[in-house]
């Protein structure tokens, strides 16, 4: 995995997460999406500054990258709990993510 494919994969989880926390807001029972919300928004925070810090020529991301793939799995699960279509377009983008952060690690 080379690190400008893990920036895209980065981006591409963040916004699922955004997208997925502001449809979470829009369903009937919000109080029951509050740890999805919650997570969702952690995750995006997480995924937008590690890309953001793979961006530069900083050489010690591995700490950062091996969070990262932790809280995209922890997101991934809670996501793939819910049936909501972009519960599960999320638990993709993150899970998708946290391998490639596994891949780029290896």
């Amino acid at each position: 995995m080379k690190r400008n494919e893990l920036i895209t994969k980065l981006q591409e989880c963040a916004n699922a997460c955004f997208h997925c926390a502001d449809a979470c807001l829009q369903e009937e029972d919000v109080s029951h999406m509050r740890d999805c919300i919650q997570t969702d928004q952690v995750c995006g925070s997480v995924c937008l500054t590690t890309s953001k810090v793979l961006s530069g020529s900083f050489k010690e991301v591995n700490d950062l990258i091996k969070y990262c793939a932790k809280i995209c799995g922890i997101c991934a699960d809670e996501c793939a709990s819910h049936s909501h279509d972009h519960c599960q377009a999320c638990a993709k983008a993150c899970q998708e993510c946290k391998e490639a952060c596994l891949a780029y690690l290896n």
